[in-house]
């Protein structure tokens, strides 16, 4: 179920991409390569829009 209707991030992706980013950022203050926490992200990104538009295609 999606946090919000303008969203299609459900609570635990929403946590995951938060928790995420804050992983990058502290990373990035550091000078280490982020490119992989940042794949992980987009993955998770990618997933929760193919769930939603596959909902949006079944209610049709």
């Amino acid at each position: 179920m999606p946090v919000s209707k303008h969203d299609p991030y459900t609570a635990r992706e929403l946590a995951q991409i938060l928790a995420i980013g804050v992983r990058v950022a502290r990373r990035q203050g550091r000078g280490k390569p982020t490119k992989a926490l940042e794949a992980q992200a987009d993955r998770i990104r990618e997933k929760a829009q193919a769930r939603e538009d596959a909902k949006a295609r079944a209610r049709k």
